[in-house]
């Protein structure tokens, strides 16, 4: 699980890390507001873990700017305030868990479990569709125009991840991470090769829809019309 950490207190963030770490989580880190809100708004995490309070930027008003630009990645918001009406603020903006501090990290870890046991049925069963393509995950099956390509499994997840994040540049690493696992042996090339039958399929369906190489850093999918 990638995790992003959003704690201005270095050495309890340093805490964190480690204890995340030794439990085979991949951890980035925060410590300000801007840059919290920049990898919030431009990585792809499995879990943010958010301060509520921070310098530049506050943690409801990275919460709630996230959620308006449509990002569902599940957000566990700690905080010193443990007010009932803190709480409620913190749930209103977005937030799926509330942990007052101090908390022992067993809890949080359990918390974690949590989250990641919810039941997925409204996103995985749900059709996602960019532009003129829509693509049914359950059956693998990609449609444009009237047009169907069934896909195999390790394309199908390739293609899941350009769809949840259409017009955004992901990286190689973010790519290999979510394809292939943090565990996974996999060649660099291989890749390549499987960018190379996503493009062929788009072709093949006449899509509208384009993924381009951003070069040094990794693709994107947008629309092909656009120069």
């Amino acid at each position: 699980m990638h995790i992003l950490i959003i704690e201005d207190d270095r050495e309890l963030c340093g805490a964190l890390k480690e204890q995340l770490d030794a439990r085979s989580h991949h951890v980035t880190c925060c410590h300000t507001g801007s840059e919290a809100l920049y990898c919030a708004m431009n990585g792809v995490y499995d879990l943010i873990l958010l301060d509520r309070m921070l310098p530049e930027i506050d943690g409801l008003s990275i919460l709630r700017s996230i959620r308006q630009n449509r990002i569902t990645t599940p957000v566990i918001l700690t905080t010193a305030l443990g007010a009932v009406n803190d709480r409620i603020d913190g749930l209103d903006c977005g937030a799926d868990d509330y942990l007052v501090k101090p908390y022992a990290i067993e809890e949080l870890m359990a918390r974690i479990r949590a989250l990641s046991r919810r039941p997925k049925a409204l996103t995985e069963h749900e059709m996602l569709s960019y532009l003129d393509i829509r693509f049914d995950s359950d059956v693998r099956m990609l449609s444009c125009k009237g047009r169907e390509l069934r896909l195999s499994g390790r394309e199908s997840l390739l293609l899941e991840f350009f769809l949840k994040n259409p017009e955004k540049t992901l990286a190689r690493e973010q790519i290999f991470y979510r394809v292939w696992g943090p565990d996974g042996t996999v060649e660099d090339g291989n890749l390549d090769t499987y960018i190379y039958f996503l493009r062929k399929h788009l072709r093949t369906l006449k899509s509208q829809a384009a993924i381009r190489t951003v070069h040094g850093l990794g693709y994107r999918m947008e629309d092909s019309h656009v120069s």
